[in-house]
């Protein structure tokens, strides 16, 4: 077994393990990954077997001597296929410890793939770093739904809803990126005095490559723009990457009223609807307010783990 770094002529290979992986999400994907190859140095690794065939992929970029799975990415642990188990995993980190000595790195910072984008069972990566003496350092939390039982959401919820369709909200998928950045930007600009992450013209582009992974959906009533979600669609899962609401959304319902479309219609038959995190401050301080909005739908806790192991 051995360990060579990602290069461009290994882009198809790559690409064709990720989708067949079974932690498999689609922005380990070369042509997601690069989007911002600016902004981070790649240092992604490939493990082959004795026959050079591809057993598992790590996505991963490197700053100062620290290993990272990967700062582009809400999280991105090794990527390994149904024929993995886990004395074979064990083997793979014997000799990524010492590829990673030879190459001058100090330090890995892994970011786990949580359980519910498993397509399936894959924590054989979570043993390996308990063997491995590696140091959980981060805990965030996010919330999702199990759509695979009955949803039960709050009064305060199920009032909003209702109040959205007394008041003619509309829900319709759309490609009307610019119109939906402009109320994303004036509310987190409002609330928060910050911005997107992705700017509209990323956002475009990334749509324009992951067209059935990446989804805009919008809320109207007589023609006004009033809320919208940009959903990540997995095999498994139904992300939130970004839900805003207006001024006057907020009075009548109009994002609770999305969410409930999202959850009960568009994405009823996956496995979860998520909401992302709710942590701040590296996972220490838990944002009261804004994870209670999501447990009124139902949702509940999984944790993104973050797990340090030194080489020196």
């Amino acid at each position: 077994m051995k360990i060579i770094n990602y290069s461009k002529e290994y882009k198809e290979q790559w690409d064709a393990f990720v989708k067949k992986a079974k932690n498999s999400h689609f922005f380990f994907q070369r042509d997601y990954m690069e989007y911002h190859s600016d902004s981070f140095l790649d240092f992604s690794l490939i493990i082959l077997d004795q026959k050079e065939k591809i057993v598992a992929l790590l996505p991963a970029n490197i700053k100062d001597n620290v290993l990272h799975s990967h700062q582009g990415l809400t999280f991105g642990g090794f990527l390994i296929d149904d024929k993995m188990k886990t004395e074979k995993m064990l083997q793979i980190f014997d000799v990524l410890k010492n590829f990673l000595k030879e190459a001058g790195v100090e330090t890995l910072i892994y970011k786990c793939i949580p359980y519910i984008y498993h397509i399936k069972p894959s924590e054989e990566d979570r043993y390996a770093f308990f063997i491995n003496d590696a140091k959980l350092i981060r805990r965030d939390v996010t919330s999702s739904i199990d759509l695979t039982v009955q949803v039960r959401y709050s009064k305060g919820r199920k009032w909003s809803v209702k109040k959205s369709q007394k008041e003619g909200v509309t829900f319709q998928e759309s490609l009307d990126f610019s119109s939906f950045w402009i109320l994303l930007n004036d509310v987190l600009n409002q609330k928060h005095d910050t911005h997107a992450v992705h700017s509209l013209e990323e956002m475009k582009l990334l749509h324009s490559r992951f067209p059935q992974n990446i989804r805009l959906f919008l809320a109207y009533r007589n023609g006004e723009l009033l809320a919208g979600s940009v959903v990540y669609e997995t095999q498994t899962v139904a992300h939130t990457q970004y839900l805003a609401n207006s001024n006057l959304g907020r009075e009548i319902g109009a994002l609770d009223g999305l969410i409930d479309f999202l959850i009960k219609e568009t994405f009823k038959h996956k496995k979860y609807f998520d909401f992302g995190i709710s942590t701040e401050s590296q996972g220490q301080e838990l944002n009261a307010g804004l994870i209670s909005q999501k447990e009124g739908y139902g949702a509940r806790a999984i944790v993104h783990d973050f797990y340090e192991l030194k080489f020196l």
